[in-house]
C-alpha cells in the first residue's frame, strides 16, 4: 500500500498532524477566514440619522410620547436617587 500524497509522514493516533490545517487548531476546526475587503461591501442606501429623522417626522405623536416618557422617567430616577442619598 502507498501513503496518500497529502500526508507523507505517518500520523500516530492521538497526535495532531501539523500538515493538516484543521488538526493544527486546538479544537480541530480550521481557522476563520478573513472578512472581505471594505470595498467589496456595498454601503447602506441611506444614513441611519436621516432615517431616524424621517421617522420622527412621519410618526410625530409616537416620537413625542416616547420623548416625554423618557424625560419623566429620567427625572423620576434622579429625584429618587437624590432623595435616597440626602
Amino acid at each position: 500500500m502507498t501513503q496518500p500524497a497529502s500526508s507523507p509522514v505517518p500520523v500516530v493516533p492521538g497526535e495532531t498532524d501539523l500538515t493538516d490545517p484543521a488538526s493544527a487548531h486546538p479544537h480541530g476546526e480550521a481557522p476563520a477566514i478573513a472578512p472581505p475587503p471594505q470595498a467589496a461591501i456595498a454601503p447602506p442606501s441611506g444614513s441611519y440619522v436621516k432615517l431616524a429623522m424621517r421617522n420622527m417626522v412621519r410618526k410625530r405623536r409616537q416620537s413625542l410620547v416616547h420623548f416625554s416618557l423618557t424625560t419623566i422617567g429620567l427625572l423620576a430616577f434622579l429625584v429618587g436617587i437624590s432623595y435616597l442619598t440626602r
